[in-house]
């Protein structure tokens, strides 16, 4: 199959489906490191938790980029 044909399919791909077919094809080109993706998952886990909690208050996306 031609990379166009693909490329066209894959355009028609509703968003969801697109982002996780260029992460799966990011991973081929740079396969993660086992060690870095379970310190990442414990942070998020983390401050999943937190927020869970009531320890610390959320911020809108907005608002963060807006203070960057």
């Amino acid at each position: 199959m031609k990379a166009s044909v693909l490329l066209d399919d894959a355009i028609s791909l509703p968003v969801e489906e697109r982002a996780h077919l260029v992460d799966c094809l990011l991973q081929t080109l740079n396969p993660p490191d086992e060690a870095h993706a379970a310190a990442w998952a414990a942070v998020a886990r983390r401050r999943l938790n937190e927020l869970r909690a009531g320890s610390v208050a959320p911020i809108a996306g907005e608002e963060v980029f807006a203070r960057i």
